[in-house]
């Protein structure tokens, strides 16, 4: 790490089966966290539409219309974006990928990652929780960071949460940040959302910055919200709680330091 100290925005919206209303309120709160002085927004999974599935965007590729309006916007702003997620053109016409993409103050695209975890549950007499992602979306099979201003960033998304061996992979990489565009689910994320970040933050000894989905979406499904930046001691430094907003925190990157020198747990790991 070469910096003292980073500002994040998490942005957190509630997007609906507009797609062109969605782009719009992301740029929005892009406008807001760029005034705010962030060096880095981060937005969240399927920013670019939450609706009925009939309705869905045609998948694009990295190179489409999504990747040009948040290259354009990372330009404008000269802030880096961390795209949340879009449906990216997948391998087969029945299948996208869940894909986020990261463009940095130039508005080039410095890094692809594409969801790991698919959001495959089922909870008994809880039609409106149930959910198969792998029916219409392709796993990623890469584990991807990247080098923002000097920091080395983590990329997950959503249900990637759930899996802490892909975050300890990030972390031993290199990651002193851990980012997390998600849609949490309201019925899931009153019980796990903070838990979880918490945890990832801990046992990593990371900064997490997770930018949450709010609201109800068309057709019934609903998202938790509560973004948040997290410290690398666990402590919840910024949160949003409903609604449509922006979250800002300073990141004291030599905390990362001091905190895995103080506690030094990824030093002592031992594998068995």
């Amino acid at each position: 790490m070469h910096r003292a100290a980073m500002r994040v925005a998490a942005c957190q919206v509630n997007s609906r089966g507009d797609r062109a209303a969605n782009l719009a309120a992301a740029l929005d709160l892009l406008d807001r966290a760029a005034a705010a002085g962030a060096d880095v927004a981060v937005l969240p999974e399927y920013v670019d539409y939450l609706g009925p599935a009939d309705g869905e965007p045609k998948p694009e590729p990295i190179d489409g219309q999504f990747a040009t309006v948040f290259a354009e916007a990372a330009r404008l702003r000269s802030m880096w974006v961390v795209a949340g997620s879009f449906h990216e053109a997948g391998p087969d016409p029945e299948h996208t990928f869940n894909t986020t993409l990261v463009f940095d103050r130039a508005g080039a695209l410095a890094a692809t990652y594409r969801k790991i975890h698919l959001f495959d549950i089922e909870i008994a007499g809880r039609p409106e929780v149930s959910f198969r992602e792998s029916r219409r979306v392709s796993p990623g099979t890469e584990i991807t960071s990247v080098d923002v201003d000097g920091v080395r960033f983590g990329l997950t998304i959503c249900y990637d949460l759930r899996f802490p061996e892909l975050y300890r992979r990030l972390a031993v990489d290199g990651a002193a940040v851990l980012v997390v565009p998600a849609a949490f689910t309201t019925h899931t994320g009153r019980d796990h959302w903070e838990v979880l970040l918490r945890a990832r933050a801990i046992e990593n000894q990371c900064y997490v910055v997770a930018a949450g989905q709010s609201g109800d979406h068309d057709p019934g499904r609903s998202s938790f919200g509560h973004s948040m930046v997290v410290d690398p001691w666990g402590t919840v430094v910024s949160q949003a709680v409903d609604g449509v907003g922006i979250v800002v925190a300073d990141l004291a990157l030599d905390r990362v330091e001091r905190i895995r020198c103080e506690l030094p747990s990824l030093a002592n790991r031992r594998l068995v």
